[in-house]
């Protein structure tokens, strides 16, 4: 596969499905904002907005997927976020559905 076609594979799955990938994120360390954003920029390729973000950031608080806890750092208060274990549940529907659909074989004949 080239390089180009899963840069833009990674970015449609990154962009559709936000929400689990922010999920993800926080799963695997407790983040703030600006990590992220960063974080999502960087490993996805995706330019993620903060009017995108924070939004989204507070969705999943109010469906109780993340928790946020403010927290000082160097003298600012910053809001961490962490995985509940409803967003952890949550995401691991989103992985055993995905494995359900791959397991449905189409086969690909060569071009």
């Amino acid at each position: 596969m080239s390089e180009a076609y899963r840069k833009e594979i990674t970015q449609r799955l990154t962009k559709t499905f936000l929400d689990i990938q922010l999920i993800r994120l926080v799963v695997s360390e407790p983040m703030w904002g600006y990590k992220i954003k960063k974080t999502v920029e960087t490993t996805f390729g995706v330019k993620l907005r903060h009017g995108a973000l924070y939004p989204m950031l507070n969705h999943l608080e109010k469906e109780g997927l993340v928790a946020c806890q403010k927290e000082q750092q160097g003298g600012r208060a910053r809001k961490v976020y962490t995985a509940t274990a409803k967003g952890k549940e949550h995401l691991q529907i989103y992985y055993t559905l995905l494995k359900e659909q791959m397991k449905t074989k189409t086969e690909l004949k060569p071009a």
